[in-house]
């Protein structure tokens, strides 16, 4: 009998081995430059504006137009050039037309088309910010903004403060002529002051001692108390006896205010409270 073997079929599994899958390179953005076309205004700082005022536009012993560039790492003259795209002279070529920087009145107006000024000026020459500045009118937006937006909330503060504290607060400033004055003038004067000086205004509608100050200035206007003519003490005015001296470096009446707080300050308070009534 014959005996079959049995064939062992082996399967074969067939391995295809692909190619590398290349991931297509992402396209890189070149960097955006930060430098833009435009008209520049240029202006002398510390309020200067003389008749006309020359910067220097090359290079000199008495004059150094040198340019520190970190990338390079060495130092590299500038010059003004009319006929040269750069500002720095190793990349300028030909024969150099040079000219001179000159402010008028404290102001240099530099059209967009002349970009080798405009650079020299607001990127490389050793006297910015330290005789002149750039004006960057998105900063000067912004300071707008915010003082607009103060204004605002000084205008919006003064129209919901009540007759009483409207008088304190204009009192510390004006003085007696607020005792003259009716309701409307009161509030159009505090208008006026919240519109003209925000900061103050907010600040003296928030601070806690702004009413005492002004009960003290009524009080020295009525005849109640007196301030010496040093500014520096305060008595009763009727036997000159002395209330309290004004630490040096404070307002008489700040310091009053505050003393009005203490059990000496307090008891005198209401004595002249009594007074006015």
């Amino acid at each position: 009998m014959a005996t079959k073997a049995n064939k062992k079929v082996e399967s074969k599994e067939t391995h295809i081995e692909s190619d590398p899958i290349l991931e297509t390179p992402k396209k890189v953005s070149p960097p955006k430059n930060s430098w833009e076309i435009k008209d520049r205004a240029y202006f002398l700082l510390h309020g200067k504006s003389p008749l006309t005022l020359t910067l220097a536009s090359k290079h000199s012993s008495h004059f150094p137009l040198m340019y520190f560039d970190e990338k390079q790492g060495y130092e590299r003259e500038l010059r003004y050039a009319t006929n040269q795209k750069s500002p720095f002279v190793d990349e300028q070529k030909g024969l150099a037309t040079m000219a001179h920087i000159v402010f008028k009145d404290g102001v240099l107006m530099v059209p967009k088309k002349m970009q080798a000024l405009q650079k020299l000026l607001s990127l490389y020459h050793p006297q910015r910010n330290k005789t002149y500045t750039e004006q960057d009118q998105v900063a000067e937006a912004v300071d707008e903004l915010d003082n607009i937006q103060l204004e605002i909330e000084a205008l919006n503060l003064a129209n919901t403060l009540d007759i009483d504290h409207a008088e304190a607060i204009l009192r510390t400033e004006l003085g007696s002529a607020v005792s003259k004055m009716n309701s409307k003038e009161l509030k159009r004067d505090l208008m006026l002051l919240a519109k003209s000086n925000p900061p103050l205004f907010i600040s003296l509608a928030h601070d806690e001692n702004v009413e005492l100050r002004s009960f003290g200035i009524r009080a020295a206007e009525a005849g109640i108390i007196n301030l010496s003519q040093d500014q520096r003490t305060f008595s009763w005015a009727t036997n000159n006896k002395k209330l309290m001296t004004v630490p040096f470096d404070e307002h008489p009446y700040s310091a009053l205010a505050s003393w009005f707080k203490t059990d000496e300050g307090m008891l005198v308070y209401k004595s002249i409270e009594k007074k006015f009534s």
